[in-house]
């Protein structure tokens, strides 16, 4: 069986011969381990070959910088794999709801991929993503926001973002997501051929299993709909990957 290991702040799953690889940031407070909160949606990926790298890491205020961290986190992964297998990969990314921002935020501009593959994008501002900032602010007479800001996301995705090729799945129980205006900003760019779909689960589908699985013990197999929506999701994610 392929185990995880860890490199620096990324965590690895490699299948013995590898046919692309995935390279996975989660969204927020489930992205600190990611190899345990997305297991089954990243093992369910590795088990059809794919080479799985994921980025670790605490939600903070300055999400360019966690972008490029990430950024450089997984490609001195991927460096360090292809030359253990002696053979280039074509990276597939991968983001679920802040990891998707992260992703589109990194410094290459999407250009070293094949394309995107955004889960239940939201890009909301810093008092509604931590209502707790929202009571406390005004007593303690300041403000605060991400860096990049919303608004300033979608100019910098705009004006920098150059991969053409992404896949946008929107949850049909998802009342977080933003999937939409992410499409209608992606669309104004020159050639591109972004896709949008519905898929049945909600904003924790790519991760409600392996949340399951790891406090239960295999729990998820209780409830066949959230199995079935995990498993259509990795269908989804597997075939596009292969998409010429």
């Amino acid at each position: 069986m392929t185990k995880w290991r860890q490199i620096e702040s990324s965590w690895c799953l490699w299948p013995s011969k590898p046919s692309a690889l995935i390279e996975m940031i989660g969204g927020s407070y489930l992205a600190s381990n990611p190899q345990i909160s997305y297991r089954q949606l990243l093992e369910g990926l590795s088990n059809k070959g794919l080479a799985i790298h994921t980025w670790g890491y605490f939600p903070g205020f300055d999400h360019q910088s966690q972008a490029n961290h990430a950024w450089k986190d997984l490609r001195r992964c991927k460096k360090f794999l292809e030359k253990r297998i002696g053979k280039k990969l074509v990276s597939i990314r991968l983001g679920h709801s802040l990891g998707c921002k992260l992703h589109l935020l990194a410094p290459d501009g999407g250009r070293n991929s094949k394309g995107l593959i955004s889960l239940a994008f939201n890009n909301f501002e810093a008092s509604r993503s931590i209502p707790m900032l929202k009571k406390l602010a005004p007593k303690l007479g300041f403000h605060s926001e991400f860096s990049p800001s919303p608004i300033e996301t979608m100019k910098l995705i705009s004006k920098f973002y150059l991969q053409p090729n992404n896949l946008l799945i929107c949850f049909k129980d998802d009342y977080l997501d933003q999937s939409k205006s992410l499409l209608t900003c992606l669309k104004g760019r020159d050639k591109d051929a972004s896709k949008f779909i519905y898929m049945n689960g909600n904003h924790l589908t790519p991760a409600s299993a392996g949340i399951r699985k790891s406090l239960v013990g295999g729990g998820y197999r209780n409830s066949p709909s959230i199995y079935k929506n995990l498993e259509d999701l990795i269908e989804e994610i597997h075939s596009w990957s292969f998409i010429p």
